[in-house]
């Protein structure tokens, strides 16, 4: 290459490793100053300091092995080399590398050292861990050893294991490359093939590498505990691997440590040649097929194989104890439940728990919420809504909240330009609640807070006065959907720039206009700071826009599990973060879980496929698809929704892996779980990713006899969503109510599972908090019993002949959809309830579904069976029915199954049947109207209307018959109930 083109190479990759230089130089102080700004700046150096010191260490030890390898082979080069053709072929060779030999070595092992440094600086984690682990106080089943040893310890000793081997072999591929290309090794000529000098070298790396495998022998045997071994599909070590596998493992490494001797002594002292060393090689690699391969298979084959029950019985029962302990399984609450297919009883209506029934769906009512409570086309609410409880006036219910924010994606074209996108739409407004058993006349939601304007905005049937539930700073500047940067802060104190809210009186008249006053965000004042944003973003405006002033502050990173995560890295942020208004600030509220990968014999799950069900990614987040055999809910972070401030409390006190990280963070990271706001305590809820772990887990391990495990008899599974099975596993529901055996109402999370290939229920699983610790229960049916499951029991009540009828009606001959929200298995008294909420939405237009019929059974969904209009109309209906049931048929009271015969002549209509077609009429025509005029809450009055003249004009064109078979003392005109067993389920 000539000197210019060197110079181009030259300059080209001089300007490479300078922009790169630079992008990481802006990257790391920009990340440093967002750590300045949530004061966590401990986290930010911890984790550089220990990535860089481990790249350069590594770095470091690795080029000086590998290049001293070098470097020996070429000092033991032999001075006289005999004349050979391999020897003047290898000459033009030698005469291009000796030159530059020092320069040659220091770049490969340099290059080598970069790529383990690389390597070493990503597990930063494990070496954190290693230094800081806590004891957990529990030892091994097998070795006895403390369970930290595997979690904190074992990790790093096998990656230092790894790098041991690797540094190995390459040095001895690289020393016999120059021991060869200097004349070291031979493979022509006379005499011998390799020097004494070469010889030693090379000998003494092989025997290195040999006692390398003998500590490698060492730690497998810790290993087995960790894999998966046990029949059936278990992990940690059984029979065969106690037995067989662990003496062999002992044996080979006792074997290694004699070979790597016999290498060296028979290489160097002994023998002077090959032969006998490798000999030593092949003896072991025949033990190891032998000692380690076949004599554990024929211990499998011939003793455990044959008696495998009895053989694995203790093994799993270790498995059994190990997963329960790792997963907060071994103190459940295990209660037998007899539901004896009772009938409903007369006091169902009064029942507490039956009352606070979740109608409210929050994946449904989530377009309700956002057309109903967002004057402006850009507010939005996410695709579902959470579920949180709150005492008003001294009574405590559940609600289902949601944060108003401003969805980028809707902005329009002329707002989507760079000043409206980060300068003036920079924050929601509001925490929307609504009740989540309690809707109005139209089927909406009934709103109690967030309100923009004066109170409900005018709608009183339907909102309250004024706010229940009061937020002091109501604006959102950190929340789900706060995606882009924003720039507030201004110089002027008579400058407001940002959209704060549409006028409380006219929501078309004008804006209000709002200028930030908090903490929150990086200054960006100056002109450095201005000029690095700029870069970072490539974004001129940070430097031209007269809208980024000497007081601007830059607002980045805002999702709450975004910001939680960066100050947390150890952490696994649970999918379903959620606000509450906390002392007059919105705040997010997220659970935080510490987990491991080594647990001994405890069973390893993939989070994403345990966490993942029929609402996942649809306004929950998924799990990351790490493989992890401990977990537990050790933290509870916040996100203040104005300011952004992360705190981290500590809410396990006894788990060994937070007190290992918060000590290798300067030890106060954590906030002690005795420092938790009494205000902020009351909005905890058992979190549901950590729910559906363990209610999966318990699908099996609620089987605590080794011998009823082994044959899997009575394992569980957890249901699909019962409307539509092909979508996922039903998810869990939170409620506020008292199952049996409890003292107290809780705000719980439960969910139903079903024996393993049936859909009856086998127990429900229920999930809280008792004096701020987390308790699990499980209410499991006796076996005797055929209670339906969650899809049973849809089935039979949507295809009951009296409820199907009423349901075709609801669709308009196709100019609605009929769709179903949570249906909720509550346990009450001998039976259980289940209450399916059904929502209507317009298939002619863009409307949110609205709730209009409540389908409500009890026991087997086949003899009682209500479709009501409200949730009160239907316990009551169900009441009804149960109290006019003889008690001789079991429960099931009967009805005429012929119906009377018509008295009214043919041809002839008689007027109140005329009466009741024209409402029909009348009642199409105005819902019509409605959806044209884009009235929600006249298409929910045109929708009760039409389904009273439906059940009028039904009831007139039977003049013989009851307008109703059943007995029910709900006010509810359209309260359809069947009383006889008649299902098509």
């Amino acid at each position: 290459m000539s000197r210019r083109g060197r110079v181009t190479v030259g300059v080209l990759v001089g300007v490479f490793v300078l922009f790169t230089l630079l992008g990481w130089g802006i990257d790391a102080y920009t990340d440093y100053l967002w750590f300045s700004e949530v004061q966590k700046t401990s986290v930010f150096s911890g984790v550089l300091l220990t990535r860089l010191v481990l790249f350069v260490a590594v770095g470091v030890v690795m080029t000086l092995i590998v290049a001293g390898n070098l470097y020996l082979a070429y000092r033991l080069r032999p001075l006289l080399r005999p004349h050979s053709a391999e020897q003047a072929t290898l000459e033009r060779y030698r005469m291009i590398l000796a030159p530059r030999l020092g320069t040659w070595i220091a770049v490969t092992g340099l290059v080598i050292g970069f790529f383990a440094g690389l390597s070493a600086q990503s597990r930063w984690s494990d070496w954190m861990l290693f230094r800081n682990g806590e004891p957990f106080g529990v030892p091994d089943p097998q070795f006895n050893i403390d369970i930290s040893f595997y979690v904190f310890e074992y990790p790093w000793l096998r990656y230092l294991l790894g790098l041991g081997f690797t540094a190995v072999v390459l040095s001895v591929l690289g020393a016999l490359a120059v021991h060869y290309i200097f004349g070291g090794v031979r493979l022509q000529g006379v005499g011998d093939r390799m020097t004494v000098a070469a010889r030693a070298h090379l000998t003494t790396l092989v025997a290195v590498f040999v006692l390398l495998k003998a500590v490698a022998y060492v730690l497998d045997r810790r290993a087995l505990l960790l894999e998966k071994h046990v029949s059936p599909d278990l992990y940690g070590a059984g029979y065969t691997d106690v037995n067989a596998l662990l003496p062999a493992k002992e044996i080979l490494a006792y074997i290694s440590v004699v070979v790597a001797i016999a290498i060296i002594v028979f290489s160097n002292a002994v023998m002077r040649n090959l032969v006998w060393p490798g000999v030593s090689l092949a003896l072991l690699a025949i033990s190891a097929v032998a000692i380690g391969g076949i004599y554990p298979l024929a211990v499998q084959n011939f003793q455990v194989k044959p008696s495998l029950s009895d053989k694995e019985s203790p093994y799993i029962l270790r498995s059994i104890e190990a997963t329960r302990a790792a997963f907060g399984l071994e103190n459940t609450d295990v209660t037998q439940y007899a539901a004896r297919s009772a009938r409903p009883p007369e006091t169902l209506a009064a029942d507490t728990s039956a009352q606070n029934v979740r109608l409210v769906d929050p994946q449904l009512v989530s377009q309700a919420f956002t057309q109903s409570q967002q004057p402006r086309g850009f507010y939005d609410f996410g695709e579902k809504l959470d579920v949180d409880r709150y005492t008003i006036d001294g009574k405590s219910q559940d609600y289902v909240v949601g944060a108003r924010e401003i969805n980028d994606d809707k902005l329009t074209a002329q707002q989507r330009n760079w000043i409206n996108r980060h300068t003036v739409y920079t924050h929601g407004y509001g925490l929307v609640a609504a009740p989540a058993n309690r809707v109005c006349g139209t089927g909406l939601p009934y709103f109690v807070s967030g309100f923009l304007g004066g109170g409900g905005q005018g709608q009183t049937d339907c909102s309250e006065a004024t706010d229940l539930i009061k937020a002091e700073q109501p604006r959102i500047y950190y929340g789900e959907q706060s995606t882009e940067y924003v720039i507030v802060g201004q110089d002027d104190e008579n400058k407001n720039v940002e959209f704060d809210r549409p006028q409380e009186q006219n929501a078309s008249s004008g804006d209000v206009l709002y200028t930030y006053e908090g903490k929150g965000g990086v200054e960006i004042g100056s002109f450095f700071r201005r000029m690095v944003f700029a870069i970072k973003n490539t974004e001129s405006n940070f430097l031209l826009s007269d809208a980024v002033n000497a007081d601007s502050r830059l607002m980045y990173i805002r999702e709450p599990r975004e910001r939680v995560a960066k100050v947390a890295p150890f952490l696994t942020i649970d999918g379903d973060p959620y606000p509450a208004v906390v002392n007059g600030r919105i705040t997010w509220i997220l659970d935080g879980y510490t987990t491991a990968k080594t647990y001994p014999y405890a069973q390893k799950i993939n989070l994403a496929t345990e966490t993942r069900d029929e609402l996942t990614g649809t306004g929950s987040f998924a799990l990351a698809k790490d493989d992890v055999n401990y977990m537990r809910n050790s933290v509870k972070a916040t996100v203040d929704a104005y300011d952004g401030t992360v705190t981290l409390y500590e809410f396990d006190e006894q788990d060994p892996v937070l007190k290992a990280w918060n000590k290798a963070f300067g030890g106060d990271l954590i906030v002690p779980k005795s420092q938790i706001p009494a205000a902020l305590a009351e909005h905890f809820r058992y979190p549901a990713d950590l729910f559906k772990v363990q209610r999966n887990l318990l699908t099996k391990f609620h089987v605590t006899d080794a011998r009823t495990f082994f044959s899997g008899d009575d394992f569980w599974q957890v249901p699909n969503a019962p409307d539509s099975p092909s979508s996922g596993k039903q998810p869990p529901f939170y409620l506020n109510v008292k199952l049996p055996e409890q003292e107290e109402t809780r705000f719980q999370l439960t969910s139903g599972v079903t024996p393993a290939n049936r859909e009856n229920m086998a127990a429900l699983i229920s999930g809280s908090y008792v004096d701020g610790q987390p308790r699990l229960e499980v209410l499991e049916l006796p076996d005797n019993t055929v209670v339906p499951g969650p899809v049973q029991v849809h089935q039979r009540m949507v295809n009951n002949s009296s409820v199907s009828n009423q349901l075709t009606l609801l669709t308009r001959s196709g100019q609605a959809t009929v769709l179903y929200g949570n249906l909720i298995s509550l346990p009450l008294a001998d039976d259980i309830l289940y209450v399916e909420p059904v929502y209507v939405r317009d298939s002619q237009a863009s409307t949110a579904p609205l709730l209009q019929k409540v389908l409500v059974s009890y026991g087997d969904a086949g003899n009682y069976v209500v479709l009501a209009d409200n949730l009160t109309g239907g316990l009551e209906a169900l009441a009804a029915l149960g109290k006019a049931a003889p008690p001789s048929t079991g429960g099931t009271p009967t009805t005429p199954t012929t119906p009377p015969s018509t008295n009214q002549p043919p041809g002839q209509i008689s007027a109140e049947l005329a009466q009741a077609a024209a409402d029909v009429d009348k009642a199409i025509e105005d819902l019509r109207a409605a959806q044209q005029a884009g009235d929600f809450a006249k298409q929910g009055e045109a929708l009760k209307a039409l389904d009273e003249a439906m059940a009028r004009f039904q009831a007139a064109s039977k003049p013989g018959a009851a307008p109703s078979t059943s007995p029910s003392t709900s006010p509810s005109p359209s309260t359809a109930a069947s009383p006889s067993g008649t299902s098509g389920g």
